[in-house]
């Protein structure tokens, strides 16, 4: 199995040389972030069947071919706010190709509806989710594997869910190649290591990881994407194409598998309490290495729940300083726009953020630059309106001819925001709205007759995906 994206944002070619050349049984895209479903709530909410990742028609059209040819599945969040609108979409674009891949969607993560009526404690708070600043436009569970598997034992080539745990993507689909008991906590806790690993795409091969100095890693402009040969007992060695750029080593994927791990020994997933503390890596070659251990327990009574806020708008406005003084002028600058925004607009200055790029604005006070060769102002501001939003980036562009000597490079921008929170939500309310189907509307049933769709449990257990 292959990572094809690790976000919204990531490469395409990389993903089409995993289709083209890696020999997969599934090609998986994770799409999604805490702050991506609830934005796509708001865009669902503006214009009807949209809510679902702008790039995923893309990414399936351009793969598609290479899937179809080596019978690769493909797996993906893509469906965000709407995965049945994201189905169709997609099955309208493989349809256009010419191309036979069944394409089926999970429902079932809004649970909207359930937060309102329970109105749960949030996490960051402690206090009910219906007292938080802002209108609760989105509620979105983290749903596991099962839906996942049911899907490709339905015969989907394609599937396409919305709110899934990232490495639940991974274990849905072995779980249905291997034909494994959900219910075997040191089984699905050794598989959702490998998801674990895989989930980031590039940064198990060299990205995010890479340091010119104490961790060089050659060819980062050709990063490859791994990919797992993992068999029925969740062993697995991770590697990568060979000739692409990057690297896997025990170091690579150590960063990877402590990456946004709070407990090691509790990672907590909607499958699964994985135990990641037993885990161990040995490279058995050039950019392979075998993963092993990995235990579990079984999985959590309650749900992760991002639940999504419509908090206005936000406007930004960003001008450089440089040479002698640029700290003070960049200072100077910064103190005519709060004054006119405090006197001029009413605007509260708690609401309004500056910062100086090239002063370690990054350390947020922790460390001084007193002599800087050049600043970049930045100055942010909360609103509730567009028109109001859009006021700190008309100020900051006027410092071109009404403020300090040699602003240069104004950018402004207006944005709304969607403010993110969490709760938990007894899972047993939310199973009983999950479901599967298919773009033609048919639930839990087989889409095609391929032969090597309906791959027995005995070859599924015997063999290595």
């Amino acid at each position: 199995m292959g990572a094809g994206a690790g976000f919204a944002g990531d490469r395409l070619d990389p993903a089409i040389a995993l289709a083209e050349h890696g020999r997969l049984d599934f090609l998986v895209f994770e799409l999604l972030g805490e702050r991506t479903v609830a934005a796509a709530q708001r865009r669902e909410r503006e214009t009807a069947d949209t809510g679902f990742d702008p790039t995923l028609v893309e990414r399936i059209r351009s793969v598609a071919g290479h899937c179809a040819a080596n019978g690769t599945r493909i797996v993906t969040n893509g469906g965000a706010a709407n995965p049945r609108a994201a189905a169709h979409a997609v099955a309208e674009a493989v349809r256009e190709l010419d191309i036979d891949l069944p394409v089926a969607y999970v429902t079932g993560d809004d649970v909207l509806s359930i937060v309102n009526d329970e109105d749960p404690l949030t996490w960051e708070t402690g206090h009910p989710a219906s007292t938080a600043d802002g209108e609760l436009i989105s509620a979105n569970a983290y749903l596991g594997a099962e839906p996942i598997r049911r899907a490709l034992d339905s015969g989907a080539r394609i599937v396409i869910t919305g709110r899934v745990a990232d490495p639940s993507l991974y274990v849905g689909a072995l779980a249905h190649y291997f034909d494994w008991d959900h219910s075997d906590a040191d089984l699905i806790g050794r598989a959702t290591v490998i998801g674990h690993l895989l989930e980031c795409a590039g940064q198990v091969t060299g990205g995010y990881f890479a340091d010119p100095v104490t961790k060089p890693v050659a060819g980062l402009a050709r990063l490859g994407f791994p990919f797992a040969d993992v068999d029925a007992d969740a062993r697995a060695v991770l590697s990568k194409l060979e000739g692409s750029g990057g690297e896997v080593t025990t170091r690579t994927c150590t960063e990877q598998l402590l990456y946004e791990v709070a407990d090691p020994s509790a990672y907590i997933t909607p499958d699964v309490i994985a135990d990641f503390s037993h885990v161990s890596f040995e490279e058995t070659g050039v950019d392979r290495v075998r993963v092993s251990g990995g235990t579990g327990t079984p999985r959590p009574s309650n749900l992760k729940v991002t639940l999504g806020y419509d908090s206005g708008w936000q406007g930004e406005g960003q001008l450089s300083y440089s040479g002698l003084r640029s700290k003070e002028r960049a200072e100077l600058a910064a103190a005519i726009v709060l004054e006119r925004l405090d006197e001029l607009y009413d605007v509260d200055p708690g609401s309004v953020f500056v910062e100086y790029i090239g002063m370690a604005a990054a350390f947020r006070g922790l460390a001084q630059v007193d002599d800087p060769a050049e600043v970049r102002l930045r100055i942010v501001g909360s609103a509730a309106t567009r028109q109001e939003a859009s006021i700190i980036g008309d100020e900051v562009e006027a410092l071109y001819t009404n403020g300090p000597a040699g602003g240069g490079g104004a950018q402004k921008s207006v944005h709304s925001v969607v403010a993110v929170k969490s709760c938990s939500v007894d899972r047993s309310t939310i199973e009983e709205a999950v479901s599967v189907e298919f773009v033609d509307g048919s639930a839990d049933e087989p889409a095609n007759n391929d032969p090597a769709d309906q791959s027995s449990a005995a070859r599924r257990k015997g063999g290595t995906a």
